[in-house]
């Protein structure tokens, strides 16, 4: 294998939406979730596997919200596959609702898994996973569009994403002279659980259905549909080549178009 073939990839939220592309994996790494269950890992490792047998694949059940739990798992990466070279910060949640009547749980959670868990797992990465000590590495981060501008109803997402994209732009900054790039990958729509979720959630706001709130979000969207989980997932690759080492503290749009900005 080459050098690059040889790099160690940490995936968070890798069981399902965009965390699961088809043939998107790296061909070292490990992958974890807390909305899958031990079986849903064991599955998503299966068939990662079978998609290409150079695949070495492992992965866990981890409550990103753990601080204890994070530790573990960046330890047990690294005493399966070595130090890591590639981090990817997936794992998210959606949460929102007439910001008048939010209740503290619903924010705290929503912060914790969209924006608390990146700091940690990146700490981690950087000290436990050896990337600290590395000449090269990248940290990927999935925020959103609604990272970059308020959503209505959606007050608790949009400001852990756009956390994450401050910190993404401030860590990025920091690292620079050492070769470790940070990025932002800023989906709009994509077709994906969460997005079906969210748009139930709309639905019952606004008293609509749900095929009405899609056809309400598509209008707006200049491509006229979704982005799909694969199309993210190609930007989140080109990030993590040695081709992207001159990009960093950059929070790109993956989006049809919605937003440019």
């Amino acid at each position: 294998m080459s050098q690059q073939d040889q790099r160690v990839a940490l995936v968070t939220g890798a069981t399902s939406g965009i965390g699961q592309p088809p043939g998107c994996s790296p061909p070292r790494g490990t992958g974890c979730s807390r909305r899958g269950n031990a079986e849903n890992v064991a599955e998503t490792v299966k068939q990662l596997q079978l998609q290409d047998e150079g695949l070495d694949v492992d992965g866990t059940a981890l409550d990103v919200r753990s601080a204890d739990g994070v530790r573990a798992f960046v330890q047990s990466a690294v005493d399966r596959f070595g130090t890591v070279d590639v981090l990817v910060n997936n794992a998210g949640r959606s949460g929102g609702g007439v910001t008048a009547d939010i209740a503290d749980e619903l924010w705290d959670d929503v912060i914790a898994t969209n924006l608390t868990s990146v700091f940690r797992m990146t700490r981690e990465v950087l000290n436990t996973g050896g990337m600290r000590g590395k000449s090269r590495g990248r940290i990927i981060n999935i925020a959103s569009t609604a990272g970059k501008q308020g959503v209505v109803l959606g007050a608790p997402y949009s400001a852990s994403k756009h956390g994450v994209v401050g910190f993404t732009k401030a860590l990025g900054n920091e690292l620079a002279p050492t070769g470790i790039t940070v990025n932002a990958v800023c989906p709009g729509y994509v077709e994906t659980p969460m997005a079906q979720r969210v748009r139930q959630g709309y639905a019952a706001a606004y008293n609509a259905t749900e095929d009405a709130i899609l056809e309400k979000f598509q209008a707006k969207i200049p491509l006229g549909r979704y982005s799909t989980p694969e199309e993210v997932a190609g930007l989140v690759g080109y990030l993590a080549s040695d081709t992207a080492a001159s990009i960093t503290s950059q929070a790109l749009n993956v989006c049809g178009g919605l937003g440019n900005f």
